[in-house]
């Protein structure tokens, strides 16, 4: 599906990947401007993790759909590691964690087509493999090897991603009944999907449960007391 194409050391993977045709994945053993969600930069020891981006041109996806794409690599992640013995979920919206520690993080980049639909994707996915002491801020990393104690092989991992990517690539860029079979996938692997959980909001924090997520991506919570509100990506926080 992809063109593959291998660097030593980028600034960073998602502004280099532009600059190739779509469908092109680009994966470095070093970045030296790497960023996150929310403006954060990414942590990512030179040589142990797997840090790439790639790009899609989806032929008629919405924007409201647009988080059908956030699913398909969240959930390709998942599948990867649980390939590898790694027990995973998805803490909406698309961070990765096995138990309350991330290890992967996914930023995407989208524009819009002149369909007034998504135009070109840019997605960048930092994995935690074999980095074995996190410096920064961070306040919960954990890698592959930390779980596992032992290494693993970088490139048969990325082959393991594209090789998933694309049949959850179809379900995102296919019918609404894709969609929907996708997106069931997704809220069955998300990251406290039961139960009443701590969260924060310019309010202050509060207990809820998620009550859905939306085609768009937003997240609706409902409180002990019935209330229930809607978030986007930003608006709330998961207190852990």
């Amino acid at each position: 599906m992809f063109d593959v194409i291998y660097l030593n050391t980028v600034g960073s993977t998602n502004d280099t990947v532009r600059t190739y045709p779509p469908f092109t994945l680009v994966w470095a053993d070093s970045q030296t401007n790497g960023r996150g969600q929310r403006g954060n930069v990414w942590e990512s020891e030179p040589g142990a993790n797997l840090t790439f981006s790639f790009t899609v041109k989806p032929r008629s996806l919405r924007l409201d759909n647009v988080f059908a794409l956030s699913e398909a690599v969240a959930l390709t992640v998942v599948e990867a590691l649980h390939h590898n013995g790694v027990t995973a979920t998805v803490k909406w919206p698309n961070d990765i964690y096995v138990d309350r520690r991330k290890i992967c993080g996914i930023l995407i980049e989208n524009s819009v087509g002149a369909h007034g639909g998504v135009g070109m994707s840019v997605i960048g996915v930092g994995l935690n493999v074999n980095q074995k002491v996190f410096r920064g801020d961070a306040p919960n990393p954990v890698s592959m090897f930390g779980l596992a104690g032992r290494e693993f092989d970088r490139e048969a991992l990325l082959t393991s991603f594209c090789r998933r990517f694309e049949s959850f690539y179809r379900l995102a860029d296919g019918s609404e009944d894709d969609r929907a079979a996708l997106h069931a996938r997704y809220m069955s692997a998300l990251y406290r999907k039961e139960g009443f959980h701590p969260f924060a909001d310019d309010k202050g924090p509060f207990c809820a449960k998620i009550a859905s997520i939306a085609p768009d991506g937003m997240m609706t919570l409902e409180r002990e007391d019935g209330q229930r509100s809607g978030y986007y990506f930003k608006e709330v926080e998961f207190v852990i």
